[in-house]
């Protein structure tokens, strides 16, 4: 199977090294390098449909980067979009992960997004899709990026864990979430006051089993502005 290694402590790449007749895919315009051996072509993987949901609900390319070791064993090294970490994680039967939007990086072939329907909160209110969501399914490796520093964070049953809406990379499928705004102990308004004159905007309250990335920056802060 393909070898997954993050190379770098700053802005890292991610190093593939794939055997003859191994392939991954990647975001559309993430390979830096590849060895001769290796040959590179857009795919509309899934098929039309799913390509245009990917496109429309995680802020990914319609077209991604299919790398196969054609002619023999040989190396690529892969970069995000934007500046920051790389994580890996293990995609399993009964462990698949959520990812938040733009923040798919690479996979094995044998790992597949696909679209699950989101919670109501999470449709009108998240920064995670709106209300169709990618979830990564299958078995393999799974490559995410985020925004500055990335860092996996351990949810254990009975210990609810809050992460700024804006800073959630990735979460297992098994854990149960919730957006809303941070809690003070004032009831509903005096929340949303506090939201407001906090700066802290939404939250995502994980419940459960499993783990969430989250990264240091959010990118929304750091987009151009349009002049007027």
């Amino acid at each position: 199977m393909p070898s997954f290694t993050i190379t770098g402590d700053v802005d890292p790449f991610l190093h593939v090294s794939l055997q003859k007749g191994e392939k991954i895919f990647c975001e559309s315009d993430a390979m830096v390098m590849m060895e001769e051996p290796l040959q590179v072509k857009g795919q509309l993987r899934g098929g039309i449909g799913r390509a245009l949901v990917r496109r429309l609900a995680n802020d990914e390319s319609l077209f991604q980067q299919e790398i196969e070791a054609v002619s023999g064993d040989g190396d690529c090294l892969l970069s995000p979009a934007l500046p920051g970490g790389v994580e890996l994680l293990d995609v399993a039967p009964g462990a698949d992960f959520v990812l938040s939007d733009g923040s798919f990086l690479a996979a094995e072939s044998s790992v597949a997004i696909n679209p699950r329907l989101n919670t109501i909160g999470g449709g009108f209110f998240g920064g995670t899709g709106g209300f169709v969501i990618m979830e990564a399914r299958g078995q393999g490796k799974l490559a995410v990026s985020g925004f500055g520093s990335v860092f996996t964070l351990d949810v254990t049953p009975g210990r609810e864990t809050v992460v700024d809406n804006s800073h959630v990379v990735a979460w297992s499928s098994t854990l149960s979430f919730e957006v809303g705004t941070p809690r003070t102990g004032g009831g509903f308004f005096g929340n949303i006051v506090n939201s407001v004159t906090s700066g802290e905007g939404l939250v995502i309250r994980f419940r459960g089993q499993g783990k969430v990335v989250i990264c240091s920056r959010n990118r929304d802060l750091f987009r151009p502005r349009q002049s007027s």
